[in-house]
């Protein structure tokens, strides 16, 4: 097994558990424990794990975000559940901005019954998911590719979605708190979504409700900045209340 392939398998592993122990992950991949220290250290250094005696545990600081190819095997089940809700505020004809989130791309695929659409994203992930999809328009924003993320960010992709007027935005997030809004890791991505909330008129967050009640590093927007919430299970009585109080519409299975 080639190095990439197992650091890749030990973050899906982190991801999935919140640690790993060093004896194990030598006798799962086949390898001394000191190659599994040398991959910790490597992770370690890129912000994504911290070292522990023995093994690692995995980051959970907000500003910390991991690579693409890990994330999108993460609550699989909810992306779905979101995303086939997402599918019922669509309409044939719509024009649309995607972000480039691991839900954004399950969004994409249970969209392709629709008819017409013009999807406007910053996802390499999206274009490639409906680049067979035909009857549809599929624009690029253009911008800087973000090492690991499969995204394009920064002064061009922002001036590019700025120049559109879009029916709706759906957009994903990492944090999603009452009081400091919905947030995300890093701030280049922040500002892609701030440009899609502003160039279009409805605002759809899709978010799994792991993320509620959670503060990522840069803001995105203020909560009632949303037209819309999608998730993937009732939230609580209190979040339920704040929706009401702030007129943002929810949806989630059953409902």
């Amino acid at each position: 097994m080639l190095a990439a392939e197992r650091k890749r398998l030990i973050l899906e592993k982190l991801q999935e558990d919140r640690k790993v122990v060093v004896s194990e992950l030598s006798l799962l991949f086949d390898v001394s424990e000191e190659t599994i220290r040398r991959d910790l250290d490597k992770l370690d250094k890129e912000g994504l794990c911290i070292k522990s005696y023995g093994g690692a545990v995995l980051n959970e600081s907000g500003g910390v975000e991991m690579p693409f190819t890990v994330r999108k095997k993460k609550n699989t089940d909810g992306k779905r559940k979101i995303a086939e809700l997402v599918t019922e505020l669509i309409s044939d004809g719509d024009h649309i901005f995607i972000d480039p989130s691991t839900t954004g791309v399950a969004i994409a695929s249970a969209l392709k019954p629709k008819k017409r659409l013009t999807v406007i994203t910053n996802s390499i992930e999206v274009l490639t998911e409906l680049a067979d999809q035909p009857g549809w328009d599929i624009i690029s924003t253009g911008g800087t590719l973000r090492e690991n993320y499969l995204a394009l960010v920064g002064a061009r992709a922002k001036e590019s979605i700025l120049s559109f007027n879009a029916d709706k935005a759906i957009i994903s997030c990492k944090g999603f708190d009452m009081r400091k809004g919905i947030t995300d890791g890093n701030e280049l991505f922040s500002e892609v979504k701030q440009s899609m909330l502003d160039s279009s008129k409805v605002h759809i967050l899709a978010v799994d409700n792991s993320k509620f009640d959670t503060v990522a590093f840069s803001q995105i927007c203020d909560c009632n900045r949303v037209d819309i919430v999608v998730t993937d299970a009732k939230p609580s009585d209190e979040w339920m209340d704040f929706f009401a109080e702030k007129n943002i519409e929810i949806k989630y299975p059953g409902v």
